[in-house]
Order: structure tokens, then sequence, then C-alpha cells
């Protein structure tokens, strides 16, 4: 389907190497065997067999019956795939598209849109996440913060073939947590943008506030873009937030694990 494929999608499909007689393994036997083999062994190794073999491995009927098998359900059964086997690696490769989600490697991968107060900073969990695996989080001060993200999704292995046909659902979801001690506020902005960086789909939430005193522990917000049109080429991420008391230092919104993903089917 003319898919751009990077090293996340799909491996690179090498040419056969040498030919055996046809019908030397009837093809739904083999297309069967395959089905039990992992796919990058097939796409890697057996198709290099011979150009039967490479047939079968190429086959949209392979992929389909393999997306069926492992639960990978189209979202839309009127849009469908025109390259099985791109779907399938795309939904096996489902991940985090945002640098750098939990501040482990200070402000690396983020622009920094305003800076207020004693600006940014990154702080161990005062509260701990219900991930325990999350150990860092970013801290906004007395001045608004913001700081955001901008995706390319052909660069991240999405075609604009692929995100036009399929329109893959867009999840979206951040961890906010306030100190119990101050009071502060959170943001949230999310633009779906076309190859002019237009939106054509928004997400953009009422701000959340919270007064001092308060139990300080983590939420979560999520939204899921889906039905959205063609035209999608990149995701903005903007998000921040400030303390509500003007007080020096780090009080204000902690932020961490933020997650833009592409899901192209619903798992069973």
């Amino acid at each position: 389907m003319g898919a751009t494929q990077s090293s996340d999608s799909v491996p690179p499909s090498p040419s056969p190497v040498s030919t055996v007689p046809e019908g030397s393994v009837p093809l739904d036997v083999l297309e069967e065997i395959f089905l039990k083999l992992p796919p990058q062994q097939v796409v890697l190794m057996c198709r290099l067999v011979c150009r039967q073999w490479r047939d079968v491995a190429d086959s949209q009927s392979l992929w389909r019956e393999r997306c069926r098998r492992e639960g990978h359900r189209l979202f839309d059964a009127s849009r469908l795939p025109r390259d099985w086997r791109l779907f399938y690696f795309l939904c096996k490769k489902k991940r985090n598209l945002l640098k750098n989600p939990r501040a482990d490697d200070q402000m690396r991968g983020w622009q920094i849109s305003e800076n207020g107060g004693d600006h940014w900073k990154v702080e161990g969990v005062l509260e701990a996440h219900p991930n325990e695996s999350v150990k860092n989080n970013f801290v906004t001060s007395y001045g608004m913060c913001s700081k955001s993200q901008l995706i390319d999704l052909e660069s991240e292995g999405y075609s604009a073939s692929f995100v036009d046909c399929i329109q893959p659902h867009i999840r979206i979801a951040d961890w906010y947590a306030p100190r119990w001690d101050c009071g502060c506020q959170y943001k949230i902005h999310v633009d779906l943008l076309n190859q002019r960086k237009k939106p054509i789909e928004s997400f953009s939430p009422d701000e959340i506030y919270f007064q001092q005193w308060n139990d300080g522990k983590w939420k979560q917000i999520t939204h899921v873009f889906h039905n959205y049109g063609p035209g999608v080429r990149y995701i903005r991420f903007v998000h921040g937030g400030k303390d509500t008391q003007f007080w020096a230092g780090w009080y204000g919104i902690r932020l961490t694990d933020s997650c833009v993903e592409i899901c192209p089917a619903m798992e069973t």
C-alpha cells in the first residue's frame, strides 16, 4: 500500500534465494505452519526458502488470519487494511509515542512553552504512584508552567495511507497530583493536526483546580480520538499548571507517565 515502514513496524522482506517444486507442500498446510511460527521468523527466514513460501508469507490471508487468531479486531469493520501484514505489526508494536514521559531524563524530549515562577523542576514522587515503576515527576511553580511534544506520525511508522484508511483510535492519558498542603491548577490540551499543522480535532477539557489541604493523590485523565476523518499527520500534546498560592519554590501540580498511543485494533 505504499506504506512507510520503519524499524518499529514491519521487518524488511528479503528476496527468496532458492526454488522448490510447486505443490511440494499444500498451500493451506503451509499457511497453517506459518501461523504457528513467530511472525519475525516468517518474514525474515521462511520467505527466503522459495517463491511458493514467499507468496504465502506475503499473502494478505495469512496476516488477516493471524490478526483474527491473536485478537486484533478492527474498531470499524468497514475500514479494511490495505496491508494486513503492516496492520499486524503496528498492532504488536503499540507503544507510548511521547519521549521521556516519566521525567527519568530531566526535561529531555519536551519543549517548554511557559516557565513561570521558579520554572519547571524534576523531583522524585512525593506520593506513591499507582504504577510502582514510576519514580519521578515534573513539578510546576507559582507562575504558569507548560510543556509540549509534537509527534510526527510518519516518522513513527504510521504512514498517511494507513492513518487515513484505518483511522486508528488515538488514546491520550496523563497522571497529575497536587501537593496536599498547597492549592494548584492543572491543564491539558491535545490537537490532531494536518500536514500544515492545523487542528483537525482537539481535546481541551476545563482546567482542574485543587484546594489547599487536599488528599495529594494521583489522578488520571484519559481521552480517545476516533472517527476524526482523513488528514491527521501530527499530534500535539500540551500540559502544565501552577500553584495557586504563589509560594516560592515548587508547590504546583505534579505530572508524570503521560501517554499517547495509536491503537489500530481492539484487543481481545
